[in-house]
């Protein structure tokens, strides 16, 4: 860092000089706005990975589009271990922030930093080990075993000796949002995305039917290429020749992943620790303070739990998917894909209001918190019921574009269609639930949004499903209804919890660097 004190973007002046409309002055539209669009955008660019490597597998086989949906819950499994104390990060930052704490702010960051780093080498090593043996416990459909799960399994020991790349950008992101920067980790994560699309076709297919070649043929005046010997096709019917390489299939794609991950983790150390951006953190920060680590973990560890919890629900919830045929698996895949990019204008507003509630109330602003908290929920709850509209009214266009002309692919585009439709239902209660719990953790009650979000997955999806499967007799349709219920369940009951009021006080005691900040939920 240097050694010039950065300003919390909180307080930094409009264009006309004034501190109006920041985080914890003024209005409350600007800078939630402010806020939320660049998370939006991270998020988009977040599923672009997978979007990416969806197009890719696709034009692969139906088999590799159904591994990736079943290796996801597992390798979330680990990563959430981690991720609860990335959220602790965050919300001690941004309290310490709104109090004007920047130099407890500093060490908050490298106190998550050394964390997390040292979690992630362990996962990485047990996750690579634990892959195999986990995948042979889902009760599988014979021909899923056969064809899906061995794939499943390439894919998660590549990126699980990855896991400390990928690590490295969630910590650098976390941080800079609860400081109030959100717009630096959308530029890194920009970087990273575009790396990912150059690398994904030619780590999955290398020069051996590589469909970038196809469509470089097929666009308007590819014949003019042809007749200066740079026809795509003989091009890449020469680099086979001259190489040989025909790619790793769904090894690539994962490989991909870890190397622009890895980018994005490396530029996002440079910025925290050479630039003034974040909060301000230098090499001394990274000395263990054990008051600090154990705010973390007490912060972290209820998070953690609840995203333990959730990755054990969506690997309970694939289990009972993988007891049908390929195309329902790879619908399912592909369904939950498509309705993760639906879910970006809710995050983007819950994880603006953990933002904007710490550092309300690191700065004694219960009340500007609160009316914050009534804004986003009244505007996702708009938000998604017109995304909802838009999902059900072309639903098939829209899944048919993730397959190409592959074995099932007729039948996993009909079902992934419908399970879009009934989950559409949904989609206004997303928004309210997201952004309920982004405030309950920006309060640091990360036990409360453990206890909301167990219910909600737990109760309102896994045992529905369960449910409406296997006792009712719906057969696929079971899964899409239960897996529509879940958001229902959780927007009712946080915002009976949140109506109580218990959640409005801060944290954090004191901002002074060294003391013992204990806080109770």
């Amino acid at each position: 860092m240097t050694d010039e004190p950065s300003t919390p973007s909180g307080d930094v002046p409009d264009d006309d000089g004034s501190a109006e409309d920041s985080i914890t002055e003024g209005g409350l539209l600007r800078p939630l706005f402010r806020l939320a669009w660049p998370i939006v955008v991270i998020q988009l660019l977040q599923v672009t990975y997978n979007v990416v490597d969806t197009l890719y597998l696709g034009r692969l086989s139906a088999e590799a589009v159904g591994a990736i949906s079943l290796a996801f819950p597992l390798i979330f499994l680990l990563i959430a271990v981690a991720g609860g104390f990335t959220t602790a990060g965050a919300i001690l930052v941004a309290q310490y922030t709104g109090a004007k704490g920047d130099e407890s702010a500093g060490l908050v960051a490298g106190q998550t930093i050394v964390t997390v780093a040292v979690l992630s080498v362990f996962i990485g090593i047990g996750g690579y080990f634990y892959t195999r043996p986990a995948l042979a416990l889902l009760p599988s459909d014979a021909e899923t075993a056969a064809t899906v799960i061995p794939l499943a399994a390439d894919y998660m020991e590549v990126i699980f000796l990855g896991i400390p790349l990928m690590f490295g950008f969630f910590v650098f992101s976390a941080l800079m949002r609860g400081y109030g920067d959100t717009r630096t980790p959308m530029a890194v994560m920009f970087v990273s995305v575009l790396l990912n699309v150059l690398l994904d076709p030619f780590l999955i297919f290398g020069f051996a039917d590589n469909p970038l070649f196809g469509w470089l043929a097929s666009l308007p005046g590819a014949g003019a290429l042809e007749s200066v010997a740079l026809d795509p096709i003989a091009l890449e019917a020469s680099l086979l020749a001259a190489t040989g390489f025909a790619g790793y299939g769904v090894e690539g794609a994962a490989l991909a992943t870890i190397l622009s991950r890895g980018v994005a983790t490396g530029i996002g150390i440079w910025a925290l620790f050479a630039t003034d951006l974040g909060p301000d953190v230098g090499l001394a920060d990274l000395r263990p303070d054990l008051a600090f680590i154990g705010d973390i973990s007490r912060l972290g560890l209820p998070s953690s739990v609840e995203q333990t919890t959730s990755a054990l629900a969506m690997i309970t919830l694939t289990a009972m998917v993988v007891t049908f045929s390929p195309p329902v698996v790879a619908a399912y895949g592909l369904g939950n894909r498509l309705i993760s990019l639906v879910f970006l204008p809710a995050m983007g507003l819950g994880r603006a209001i953990d933002t904007m509630v710490g550092q309300n109330l690191g700065a004694d602003r219960a009340d500007r918190a609160g009316r914050a908290v009534r804004v986003a929920a009244t505007t996702g709850a708009g938000v998604m019921f017109l995304v909802a509209v838009v999902a059900a009214t072309f639903t098939e266009p829209i899944v048919s574009v993730f397959l190409g002309d592959v074995p099932d692919a007729p039948a996993t585009v009909s079902y992934a269609a419908e399970y879009v439709r009934i989950r559409s239902v949904e989609f206004a209660f997303i928004g309210v639930s997201q952004v309920i719990l982004g405030a309950f953790r920006g309060a640091g009650n990360t036990k409360t949004a453990m206890v909301i979000s167990v219910l909600t997955l737990w109760v309102g999806r896994v045992a529905s499903v369960g449910y409406l499967v296997f006792v009712a007799g719906w057969g696929a349709t079971g899964v899409w209804v239960g897996m529509a219920l879940g958001n229902v369940l959780g927007a009712v009951v946080g915002v009976a919890w949140f109506s109580r009021g218990t959640w409005a006080n801060r944290y954090i005691e004191e901002p002074a660097p060294g003391v013992d900040s204990v806080g109770e939920d």
